[in-house]
């Protein structure tokens, strides 16, 4: 499960092996940056995409259209959904 970065604490660790660091190090002074400024350019928008393909639900038109319509005219609630909202109001 993913764990939430402390508060005050802006230090991030990361263990590489010295021709790993090395690497990152000449990419970053090529790009003239140093290397968290390097690093951070390269993850940060990785890490928003991740969290983006995570947490947004692509629809197609027409499961758009469908969506929109159901939300408009919802069904009736069949003895199923019934039972479930009935057995949803005894728990604690």
């Amino acid at each position: 499960m993913a764990r939430r970065a402390t508060e005050g604490n802006n230090r991030v660790e990361l263990r590489v092996k010295p021709d790993e660091k090395t690497l990152l190090a000449r990419a970053a002074a090529l790009q003239h940056m140093d290397l968290t400024g390097f690093i951070l350019s390269r993850l940060l928008p990785e890490a928003r995409a991740v969290i983006e393909r995570a947490e947004r639900l692509a629809l197609s038109s027409r499961d758009s259209l469908k969506v929109l319509n159901l939300l408009e005219n919802p069904p009736k609630p069949n003895a199923r959904l019934k039972r479930a909202a009935k057995a949803n109001r005894s728990l604690p």
